[in-house]
């Protein structure tokens, strides 16, 4: 892959609007790629529906998952993720605003790369983008590709 794509999987417009500006402000200028629901999700990372055509194995860089999605949870997503061969080592990074344990257990169980929660105040959530951004985007190897 050319450019190093982040896949924001997020339902709530103010959630998404706030990480562009919070990407913004840290200087993360990757391409960004939006799924509103689970199920688009899935389609893009597999190239089916809307995004038939497209090359799954071109994946992204790092995928910023909620939990609370339409159609496909969060969990369900990062299970299919992880039961595939071809996105089994993908960077996942839990991003939600769930405090319940039973989710950060679950999104462990099933293989989550970290869970972070989103922080109320916005400086913070930058400085936690960027972070992210520093970290998974410039300073992380990227795993083998297997497809």
């Amino acid at each position: 892959m050319n450019t190093k794509t982040i896949l924001l999987i997020e339902d709530n417009p103010s959630d998404i609007d706030l990480t562009k500006r919070a990407l913004e402000k840290g200087r993360i200028l990757n391409t960004l790629v939006i799924a509103s629901d689970g199920q688009e999700a899935l389609d893009y990372l597999y190239g089916a529906g809307a995004y038939a055509g497209r090359d799954p194995a071109d994946l992204p860089t790092l995928t910023l998952l909620d939990l609370k999605l339409p159609k496909v949870s969060g969990l369900d997503v990062l299970r299919k993720i992880r039961a595939e061969a071809c996105t089994r080592r993908m960077p996942v990074v839990i991003l939600t605003s769930s405090r319940e344990e039973q989710d950060m257990a679950a999104g462990y169980d099933l293989g989550v790369n970290s869970y972070i929660r989103k922080p109320v105040d916005f400086e913070h959530f930058v400085q936690s983008v960027a972070q992210l951004g520093l970290y998974w985007l410039v300073l992380n190897e990227e795993p083998p590709k297997v497809c």
